[in-house]
């Protein structure tokens, strides 16, 4: 059985990152059910917090996945969950040039790569959405 902790994770994920957020539950589930259900969990527990604000929470966990240099499945999620709460292709921008003289440059260079990629994601899928229309 699943606990409320659990599904207040998943309601949250899904909340920021759609069927993303499930997804990488899902799969985790496949291989490694303890570590999915902590994963959601956790999520939910660090997420549902107060005192920051969704806005917030995304910004600073896209500049520490950033800023790690090694994360960038992750960073994508985070980017598409970032976008999908509010933030802005510019704040997104700005934050990763200034990593540059705290991570250096070839993170700073990398993670921008991933946000180019991301934001191309983006816009394929609001295109397909307008032609569907």
């Amino acid at each position: 059985m699943k606990s409320d902790r659990y599904h207040a994770g998943i309601s949250r994920l899904r909340e920021i990152y759609g069927v993303v957020g499930e997804n990488v539950i899902a799969n985790l589930e496949e291989i490694a059910p303890d570590f999915a259900k902590y994963v959601a969990e956790s999520f939910g527990d660090v997420y549902l917090r107060e005192g920051l604000d969704l806005r917030a929470r995304e910004l600073s966990v896209v500049t520490a996945l950033a800023t790690l240099g090694s994360a960038t499945p992750q960073l994508k999620v985070h980017l598409h969950g970032a976008l999908s709460v509010g933030c802005t292709r510019e704040e997104i921008v700005e934050i990763f040039m200034q990593l540059a003289f705290y991570a250096g440059v070839p993170v700073a260079l990398n993670v921008l790569f991933a946000a180019k990629e991301v934001f191309r994601e983006c816009d394929a899928v609001s295109q397909k959405a307008t032609l569907d229309r």
